[in-house]
């Protein structure tokens, strides 16, 4: 397992560097590239821990091995003999995480997300369902400890929402939520529905890596501003103003709205901020479908067409389509519990990268 230990010691020398480099008073007055050698040290950080622990396993096994070849105490002889079998007990279980430690990050992983959920086929149902799925999301957030806020909403017909986009902000969010792109079904009988029928509606979840300005350069040249009133709720003063910003991307058609803010400065932040990350999602989809074209990935998070999921209320259960995997706990899942199943996905995502190593190692 010489491989795994090579990998490791580059990696521990890159640490050591690092370390060097943080401290140097020339890189701490660069705070931009200050910043990203932080970020560098605290990832290498897990990876020289667990080096130090397998350098130290793999040293043991080395000097108990000969030990044995050189002992005739068969006491010492004995002790040998444990050592070296718990040591190679331990060892298939560290190598694995060591593994699993060495997957290539998406570097996106970090940042924070634009989610845009929007009604498909089934009319008011559909719309209802955002609704319930908003709440849902708005009830896991909260338990991740982040920052949810809405930046544009339309409302549908009866009740609901036709569309909702939300800004979150913490911790590894887009690694997170990435998975949660694409179709979710629902079957159930509606609200609306008087024959107890039951029926099957759709709505779509799109999940943006919120960009910053270093990662897509948004020429404001390219960009028509339009102002106007706030529709829905909000008081008084939401409708009196024109706070509302709508946003056109001129060279690609991209519309974005914002409305939900009281401040017209304030919409046109968080649009503009919609805006870049849209069309730099545009840019990393094209990426990955090149990558795509090379290589199909069972957990797609490229394809916002495909149907991801099923939530079926008559028998409580949920089925996650990319996976087969299938939970009975619809009510607790709608209220929030939703990390078993995105913990799934990145088991799933991780395993599928791993062995794409082993092929091409």
């Amino acid at each position: 397992m010489s491989d795994l230990l090579s990998k490791l010691e580059a990696i521990h020398f890159r640490f050591v560097e690092v370390g060097k480099m943080i401290v140097d008073p020339d890189i701490i007055s660069d705070m931009d590239r200050y910043i990203k050698l932080n970020k560098d040290y605290k990832e290498l950080e897990d990876l020289d821990r667990i080096y130090k622990d397998y350098k130290n396993l793999l040293g043991n096994l080395s000097s108990s091995k000969e030990l044995l070849e050189i002992e005739t105490d068969p006491e010492m002889r004995e002790m040998a003999k444990m050592e070296i079998d718990e040591l190679e007990n331990l060892r298939p279980a560290l190598e694995e995480e060591i593994k699993f430690m060495l997957i290539p990050k998406d570097p996106e992983d970090d940042k924070n997300a634009i989610m845009e959920l929007r009604a498909g086929t089934g009319g008011d149902e559909a719309c209802i369902f955002v609704e319930d799925c908003f709440r849902m999301y708005a009830m896991f957030f909260k338990e991740m400890g982040w920052q949810c806020d809405v930046l544009n909403s339309s409302a549908g017909s009866v009740k609901g929402y036709k569309e909702i986009s939300l800004e979150i902000t913490g911790a590894g969010i887009y690694g997170m939520l990435k998975f949660e792109s694409g179709v979710h079904r629902v079957q159930r009988v509606p609200e609306t529905e008087s024959q107890g029928r039951v029926h099957t509606s759709a709505i779509t979840v799109a999940i943006l890596p919120e960009a910053e300005e270093v990662d897509f350069q948004l020429d404001m040249n390219d960009v028509r501003k339009d102002t106007f009133r706030a529709s829905g709720a909000g008081g008084q003063h939401i409708n009196k103003t024109e706070s509302a910003i709508r946003l056109t991307h001129i060279p690609t058609g991209v519309v974005v709205e914002c409305q939900d803010g009281r401040s017209q400065h304030k919409n046109l932040e968080k649009a503009i901020s919609v805006l870049r990350s849209r069309l730099y999602q545009a840019e990393l989809d094209r990426v990955h479908n090149e990558r795509a074209a090379q290589r199909k990935t069972l957990v797609s998070t490229g394809d916002r067409s495909a149907k991801i999921r099923t939530y079926n209320y008559p028998q409580g259960r949920i089925t996650d389509h990319r996976i087969n995997k299938t939970m009975y706990n619809l009510s607790a899942f709608m209220n929030g519990d939703v990390k078993e199943m995105i913990d799934a996905l990145k088991m799933a995502e991780n395993a599928e990268k791993l062995k794409g190593q082993e092929v091409t190692g």
